[in-house]
């Protein structure tokens, strides 16, 4: 058993009733009690996502509550936060309610709703903050669009800091961004692909971290990519200013080197970056600068894909894979602890978001993943339970997957498939 929240690290029985965890210690007896065998693999807290599309309202053709939270599920992730930009976006409490109660119909995770900085996505006016909370938002952002003005982001991290409520900063400037189609270096010379600098990061990074410091506010930087980022940030946090960040598993493990083949699937923003920027940001895990791993799991239809790379829509479509790909391609390769890895994947996203998730602990949600280290298995999306078949580890060979998630003591996934419907 790992819970990186109590500092356990031993053999040990999980006793869960009523979809409470019980009781927790070494040989439980209860012969009353329906028995998980669990010999040789990792019973952890359920894993969070904080950082999910799941596209519903509005592109229901691209994922809806039902896929995304299945595909969650079999990628071991029993709480996802879903991104606002929506149709409509999630800017009020009516398409809140709407995001909730399609949860408790269709969905099989815990679902929590982030709802938008500025009304419409617009970049314009702030939305009513307090009637997000109120409606159960657990954050705001305007992701997949900057908040360009300044003095917006200021106001905004000002009146969160009312709600404890961080704000999530999609940090990108649209100026240096241009028509660019992928990382700016090597690469995008050799390929003929036009760059996308990563001072276009870095300068959004720099502006929402002074304005924290200004504000007092908590600012999220969204998949943080770059060397700069890093040390933005890790020299904001020993000033004392509240930031905090997630980086991506594809930003972790892959390098724009792969773009060469042209292949639609690599194409994100931020875009796969060079590989001095991909060591910096698995060094930054090490020592304690990124808070959690996030997917950024966005979901497209072939034909958002299946088309010239300079056209192609931005995303990965990454719940399924992100934790076998982290344990394969990180824990399996010695560069990560496995207590570390599950850390990123469940107290780092709680303490960001303030939510009571993550652990363990004796009378908290029985939402538990169970990882097996043995399980090796070729990724193939046309299995994936996600409408995305949007990702670029296509055909590989990943070991380690998650083998069972239990969400409120009920196992919902299974061997890599849905348990009941």
């Amino acid at each position: 058993m790992l819970d990186p929240a109590n500092d356990i690290n031993a053999v040990m029985d999980v006793l869960v009733e009523d979809g409470i965890i019980k009781e927790l210690k070494v040989n439980i007896i209860d012969p009353d009690a329906v028995v998980v065998d669990a010999t040789g693999k990792y019973v952890c807290p359920g894993f969070i996502d904080m950082h999910v599309h799941l596209r519903e309202p509005g592109f229901e053709y691209k994922e809806d509550i039902a896929s995304g939270t299945r595909a969650a599920a079999i990628g071991g992730f029993t709480t996802v936060c879903c991104m606002p930009n929506t149709d409509p976006v999630i800017d009020n409490a009516a398409v809140v309610s709407f995001v909730r109660q399609r949860a408790a119909r269709s969905g099989v995770v815990n679902v929590l709703p982030v709802g938008c900085i500025s009304k419409g996505q617009a970049g314009a006016e702030l939305t009513e903050m307090a009637d997000l909370v109120a409606a159960g938002c657990v954050a705001v952002t305007d992701d997949g669009k900057p908040v360009a003005q300044a003095h917006l982001m200021r106001n905004a991290l000002d009146y969160a800091r009312m709600f404890d409520l961080p704000v999530l900063s999609h940090c990108e400037d649209i100026g240096l961004v241009g028509d660019g189609q992928m990382h700016e270096g090597h690469f995008s010379t050799l390929y003929g692909l036009k760059g996308i600098p990563a001072a276009a990061e870095e300068v959004m990074v720099a502006r929402d971290i002074i304005l924290a410091g200004m504000t007092g506010g908590h600012i999220h930087i969204c998949h943080a990519s770059t060397r700069g980022s890093m040390e933005l940030v890790r020299e904001a946090k020993a000033r004392g200013v509240w930031v905090t960040c997630e980086v991506t598993p594809h930003h972790l493990l892959l390098t724009d080197e792969i773009v060469g083949d042209y292949d639609t699937d690599t194409k994100v923003s931020p875009p796969l970056r060079s590989a001095e920027h991909v060591m910096a940001l698995r060094a930054a895990l090490l020592d304690g600068t990124v808070d959690c791993i996030a997917t950024d799991h966005a979901p497209h239809h072939w034909e958002s894909k299946d088309c010239e790379y300079n056209l192609a829509a931005n995303g990965i479509s990454g719940l399924e894979t992100a934790v076998a790909a982290i344990l394969d391609g990180l824990v399996e390769q010695g560069e990560l602890s496995l207590e570390e890895m599950v850390r990123l994947f469940t107290t780092g996203p709680a303490e960001v978001l303030g939510i009571d998730k993550g652990s363990l602990d004796v009378g908290a949600d029985a939402d538990i993943t169970i990882l097996d280290p043995e399980i090796a298995k070729v990724v193939d999306p046309e299995r994936f339970y996600s409408k995305g078949r949007n990702t670029p580890f296509k055909g590989r060979t990943l070991k380690g997957w998650p083998c069972m998630t239990i969400v409120k003591g009920r196992v919902v996934a299974q061997d890599g498939v849905i348990v009941g419907g």
